[in-house]
C-alpha cells in the first residue's frame, strides 16, 4: 500500500472513530435526562456509578442501535441490579437493535438474592484437570474437580465440560449438571436465534460468537437451575433472555413491570425502533415516570354566542 492510501485509511479509520465517539455522546446526553428513570429502577444494593461507568463504557458498540433498543435494553438491566460490565450482564448489538444478555455471573447472582442458595459453583473442566463423576454416589462424593491452574495453557488443553452446582440453605447439595462442547453448540444451534442471524449476516458477532466458554457454562447453570428452588426473579431472567434471543421487546418480562399503558407504549415504540436512528417519538415513553395521580383533564373553554348565552 502507498503511504497516501495509507494515510486516507488512517485518516478514514480516524474520523470513523470520533464518529462513534460523538454518537456515543449523544446517546450518553440523552440517557442523562432519564438518569432518575435508571436510578429508579435500581435496586438499593447496586452501585449507581458503578452502573452508568459501565453503560458509558458499552455505548460506542451501539452507535448503530436505534435508540428505543437501547434504552429498552439497559432499563432492563436496571431492572434485574445486572450491571452492563461483561461479568454480570451485557448490551450487545443484534443488527439494528441493542439486546439485553445476561452472563452466567448475573445468574449466579440472582440465584444468591433469592435466600435460598449458600453458594453457587460453575466452572469448566479441561483436558489436563483431574476430575471424577459418579452419580449414583452421595454428594459430595459423587463430583470431584481438582483443577491445574498453574500448568500452561498448551498443558491443560481445551475445556471438554462445563458443570455447576449449589449447596442450599439447611446443608443440602443439588445435582450436579454437566454439559459438554457437543451439547452446548446444540443449544447454541438449535436455540440461539442470535446466532443464527450473525451467521447468516456473516458478522459473526453473536454473545456465542464472541463469549463462547461464558454461554457454556451460563447454559449448565440454566440446566442447574432447573434442579434447585427458584425464584421469580430468576425465571423472568430466563424468560427476558429467550426474548432477546426471538428479538422480542424485552422489558415486558423484566421485574417491577409498568402498567398496562407503558407496556403498550413499550410494543409500539419497539415496532417504531426499526426506523430511522434519529429516535422515534415514542422512545422516551418508555422511561416515563410511574405516579399514582390521575392525568388531570384538559380545561373545556366556552364561547358565547351573539346572543350572549355560553356554549361549548
Amino acid at each position: 500500500m502507498r503511504h497516501d492510501q495509507a494515510d486516507e485509511t488512517a485518516e478514514a479509520e480516524q474520523a470513523g472513530g470520533h464518529e462513534d465517539v460523538a454518537a456515543a455522546d449523544a446517546v450518553m446526553m440523552f440517557l442523562s435526562r432519564y438518569e432518575g428513570h435508571f436510578t429508579d429502577a435500581l435496586p438499593s444494593h447496586v452501585d449507581k456509578g458503578a452502573f452508568f461507568a459501565a453503560v458509558r463504557a458499552v455505548l460506542p458498540t451501539l452507535t448503530r442501535c436505534t435508540p428505543a433498543s437501547v434504552l429498552q435494553a439497559l432499563l432492563t438491566s436496571a431492572r434485574f441490579g445486572l450491571v452492563p460490565d461483561g461479568r454480570h450482564a451485557a448490551i450487545v448489538r443484534d443488527g439494528a437493535l441493542a439486546t439485553f444478555v445476561p452472563m452466567y455471573q448475573g445468574y449466579v447472582d440472582l440465584m444468591y438474592r433469592s435466600g435460598r442458595v449458600e453458594s453457587v459453583h460453575v466452572g469448566l473442566i479441561y483436558e489436563g484437570d483431574e476430575w471424577e463423576f459418579t452419580p449414583t454416589a452421595p454428594a459430595p462424593l459423587d463430583f470431584t474437580h481438582k483443577p491445574r491452574p498453574e500448568l500452561p495453557k498448551e498443558q491443560r488443553g481445551a475445556p471438554v465440560l462445563a458443570y455447576a452446582f449449589a449447596w442450599l440453605k439447611g446443608g443440602s447439595r443439588s445435582q450436579v449438571a454437566l454439559l459438554n462442547r457437543e451439547e452446548a453448540e446444540e443449544i447454541r444451534d438449535g436455540w440461539s436465534k442470535a446466532y443464527q442471524r450473525a451467521q447468516e449476516a456473516g458478522t459473526h458477532d453473536s454473545t456465542w460468537h464472541t463469549h463462547f466458554d461464558q454461554m457454556w457454562q451460563k447454559s449448565a447453570i440454566r440446566r442447574m437451575s432447573k434442579l434447585v428452588p427458584t425464584s421469580a426473579e430468576l425465571r423472568a431472567l430466563e424468560t427476558v433472555e429467550d426474548a432477546g434471543e426471538a428479538g422480542t421487546p424485552q422489558i415486558l418480562h423484566a421485574p417491577d413491570p409498568e402498567s398496562a399503558q407503558l407496556v403498550a407504549e413499550a410494543e409500539r415504540a419497539h415496532t417504531a425502533s426499526e426506523g430511522s436512528q434519529d429516535g422515534p417519538a415514542a422512545t422516551p415513553l418508555l422511561l416515563r415516570k410511574r405516579s399514582g395521580r390521575k392525568r388531570s383533564q384538559p380545561k373545556r373553554t366556552t364561547r358565547r354566542d351573539r346572543r350572549g348565552r355560553a356554549r361549548a
